[in-house]
């Protein structure tokens, strides 16, 4: 059977980003995902938006699991991430979507931030 090539280019493209670029490329899907889950919670659509949140719960675990915990602020984004998660999980829990809608703009800031970051770093290192 052959490989879907849109498929094979998404990866090949996920496996030549930059570790900024990735890092982007998560919080913009966390964002997009948590965002789907709340509209499908508004429509009463609760399989797919349980599927929907949990792809944010991973991702949010994922770069938790990423952090370097030799430096102090890594504990700081690790709390942070807990909450997020605790705030998500609560969310679907309870089919509201407040909690969700309060962290989906602290994760979008966050991954700006990120953003920010990796562009100064990048402009510093070629001068």
């Amino acid at each position: 059977m052959a490989e879907n090539p849109y498929k094979k280019y998404r990866e090949q493209s996920v496996n030549t980003m930059t570790q900024g670029e990735l890092l982007n490329l998560l919080f913009e899907t966390c964002v997009k995902r948590l965002t789907e889950g709340v509209m499908y919670i508004e429509q009463k659509d609760y399989s797919k938006a349980n599927e929907s949140l949990h792809k944010g719960e991973r991702i949010i675990r994922y770069l938790d699991s990423t952090l370097d915990r030799q430096y102090e602020i890594a504990n700081d984004y690790s709390r942070l991430y807990e909450y997020f998660l605790w705030r998500i999980m609560s969310g679907n829990i309870h089919k509201d979507v407040e909690p969700i809608n309060e962290v989906i703009p602290m994760i979008s800031d966050l991954g700006k931030t990120f953003k920010e970051a990796e562009r100064i770093a990048r402009q510093q290192q070629h001068g």
